[in-house]
């Protein structure tokens, strides 16, 4: 019996049937290809606690919301990864949240066409979890020129960090946008110039979570994250020129 299937079986049966395996709820035929590519080929399970939220057409294929919440996988979460899957730059980000961070994300991104949107989630038994949505679009969003670089004074805005915590009954809602082209090298003569890594920190410097971003996420991206408590935290930031660039919070 292929290997996959026995894991998924054996899954199944522990969590009382939430799982599928090897039948891909959209029926995409670049499934396998980002199997391999993004989640290295590992074992894998289709499921319905991962929740992917997108609207199902993007009004502006520019900037399009998605909200990633696993929290029903508790406290097994190590590591999320996002990416659609008909960009011609897939990825849109990875998070890998510490103790203190809930596995929950929104975010904003670009898309090129109407396109699968996964949400990968690997658990501390080397599993990933898979959740999946589907937005359709007129397109475009990926090869349009940038709006951030037409309006004056860009550049003095660059790394501005807007936002604010939110009380909450478990911890605190973090809530911000940050001012950046997020060039992804699509426009002729615009080399990539996008933020490419991020921490969230306490007030002592102890990290908290870590963000990989790719230049799939939208210019000016904003960004939505939970951590428990009322700790205060400092969101740090790096673009792949180097530049970095700090918000208390």
């Amino acid at each position: 019996m292929n290997m996959r299937i026995l894991l998924a079986l054996v899954l199944t049966v522990r969590t009382g049937g939430l799982f599928a395996a090897d039948v891909d709820p959209l029926q995409s035929v670049m499934w396998e290809y980002h199997h391999e590519r993004v989640l290295n080929g590992e074992p894998y399970v289709f499921d319905d606690r991962v929740q992917v939220l997108v609207p199902p057409f993007a009004e502006d294929a520019r900037q399009v919301p998605m909200h990633i919440d696993a929290r029903a996988l508790g406290d097994e979460v190590v590591r999320i990864e996002a990416w659609a899957e008909l960009n011609p730059i897939p990825r849109v980000f990875s998070f890998s949240p510490g103790e203190q961070v809930l596995p929950l994300v929104a975010i904003r991104f670009r898309v090129e066409q109407a396109t699968p949107i996964r949400a990968a989630v690997l658990t501390r038994d080397g599993v990933w979890h898979v959740g999946s949505a589907r937005v359709d679009a007129a397109g475009g969003g990926c090869s349009a020129p940038s709006v951030v670089r037409t309006q004056p004074g860009w550049e003095k805005r660059l790394g501005r960090v807007v936002g604010g915590r939110f009380e909450r009954s478990t911890g605190s809602r973090l809530r911000l946008q940050v001012s950046h082209p997020m060039d992804n090298g699509l426009i002729s003569g615009i080399p990539e110039f996008f933020l490419n890594q991020a921490e969230l920190r306490d007030t002592d410097g102890n990290v908290l979570a870590t963000l990989e971003l790719y230049p799939a996420v939208s210019e000016n991206p904003t960004l939505s994250l939970e951590v428990k408590g009322q700790r205060g935290t400092r969101l740090w930031l790096r673009d792949n020129n180097g530049n970095e660039f700090g918000a208390t919070l």
